[in-house]
């Protein structure tokens, strides 16, 4: 399977009266999550589907990314919110083995955490609001492939 990460878009200051989950896109984050859905589908590497954190930023970014690769909307998956582990990840998407390519909506430091857990890496993973990233995977199997990570400055 091929994973398709992508960070949630820029959001609101944190302090939002409803707390951090109610934080929404501001227009670059909105911008960059559709880039990300049009750098996939100019390339015909859409993803089959797309999971998204429940929080209201990433459902969000999911929401255009969807909409500008022209693909079917997200599924909110309550594992992708923050606070992910890899073994959990790996597990639930084992539940999408079906699927050739899966893209996943999510937080910093998870995505990042996921990264270098499935490439058996340490160190630093840059993982800005809006980064892409893919990699090759085989739940619920640790090992993975990095095949490309694109900033959102390029995307």
């Amino acid at each position: 399977m091929e994973l398709i990460i992508l960070r949630h878009g820029k959001a609101e200051a944190h302090g939002h009266p409803l707390g951090d989950g109610a934080r929404e896109l501001i227009d670059r984050g909105r911008k960059q999550a559709r880039h990300a859905g049009n750098l996939l589908k100019k390339a015909g590497m859409v993803p089959d589907l797309v999971l998204t954190s429940p929080l209201v930023r990433t459902r969000q970014t999911a929401e255009e990314f969807c909409k500008a690769a022209e693909i079917d909307e997200a599924l909110v998956q309550p594992w992708l919110a923050c606070g992910m582990q890899p073994e959990r990840a790996m597990s639930e998407l084992a539940g999408f083995s079906e699927f050739q390519r899966v893209a996943i909506v999510g937080h910093e430091p998870d995505l990042s955490e996921l990264i270098r857990w499935l490439l058996g890496a340490s160190g630093l993973i840059e993982f800005k609001t809006g980064t892409l990233a893919c990699l090759e995977i085989h739940p619920p199997s640790r090992a993975g492939t990095l095949l490309y990570m694109v900033p959102p400055k390029l995307a």
